[in-house]
C-alpha cells in the first residue's frame, strides 16, 4: 500500500519533519493543524472561530485536492487553551459539519507552539472509493 505525504507552507513541517496530511489506502489523516496561513501569519488573532473556521477551510482545500470533502471526514479532535471556547469552536465546527457528524472530542491543554494559537485541529478522512477499489482488486 503506498503512502503519500501532504505537506503545506507551515515553518513547524520542516523543523520538525512531519507532514500536514498523510495518505494510506483508504484513510487520510491530518496532523494537528493551527490558523497559520501560507505566509506564516496567524489568522483570527483572539478569535477561537475565526481561527477553528481557518483551520477547517485549510483541511477542507486539501481534502478538495485529493478529490474527497468534509462529508469524509470521520473523526476530528480539537485542541483549545481555554475551555470557554468551546462554544465558539463547536460553533465554527457546526456549521461545517451538521448532517455530517464525525466522531468528535474537545480538549483543553495548557498551550500552543505560539500563545496567539487558540486552537488546534486534527482529523481523520476515508475515501470510500479507495475501500471499493480494494476489494475489486482482491
Amino acid at each position: 500500500m503506498e503512502i503519500k505525504r501532504i505537506g503545506s507552507k507551515t515553518k513547524w513541517e520542516n523543523l520538525v519533519s512531519y507532514s500536514r496530511a498523510v495518505e494510506c489506502g483508504p484513510y487520510l489523516e491530518f496532523s494537528g493543524t493551527t490558523a497559520v496561513d501560507d505566509f506564516g501569519q496567524i489568522v483570527g488573532i483572539g478569535d477561537a472561530y475565526l481561527q477553528t473556521k481557518f483551520i477547517i477551510g485549510k483541511i477542507k482545500k486539501i481534502l478538495h485536492s485529493r478529490g474527497l470533502r468534509l462529508e469524509n471526514v470521520i473523526r476530528t479532535r480539537m485542541f483549545v487553551t481555554d475551555i470557554k471556547d468551546w462554544e465558539k469552536v463547536g460553533k465554527a465546527h457546526g456549521e461545517n459539519f451538521k448532517g455530517i457528524n464525525p466522531c468528535s472530542t474537545l480538549l483543553e491543554i495548557s498551550s500552543l507552539v505560539d500563545k496567539d494559537l487558540l486552537v488546534e485541529i486534527e482529523m481523520t478522512a476515508i475515501n470510500q472509493k479507495e475501500i471499493v477499489n480494494s476489494f475489486s482488486t482482491i
